[in-house]
């Protein structure tokens, strides 16, 4: 049996938004579910960082190339 998992595609957007739909689409989620984020933005992986400590959130993953950035958390 898998996890739930949800992607929120945020490329092409900018700092705080990936992080903001990020909160939205995790308030409506079931604790223990994961967020895919995809991210061009190159201070994702330090903001949702940041964001996953604040909120309490599991940041599991945080990887990238030169295209974009993966961030999975779990809430």
């Amino acid at each position: 049996m898998g996890e739930e998992i949800t992607e929120l595609d945020a490329r092409g957007l900018n700092c705080p938004l990936p992080v903001l739909k990020a909160q939205k689409r995790l308030k409506s989620m079931p604790s223990g579910a994961r967020l895919r984020v995809l991210a061009t933005d190159p201070k994702a992986p330090g903001d949702f960082a940041a964001f996953c400590d604040a909120q309490g959130h599991q940041l599991i993953e945080s990887a990238g190339d030169s295209e974009y950035t993966i961030i999975i958390a779990r809430k």
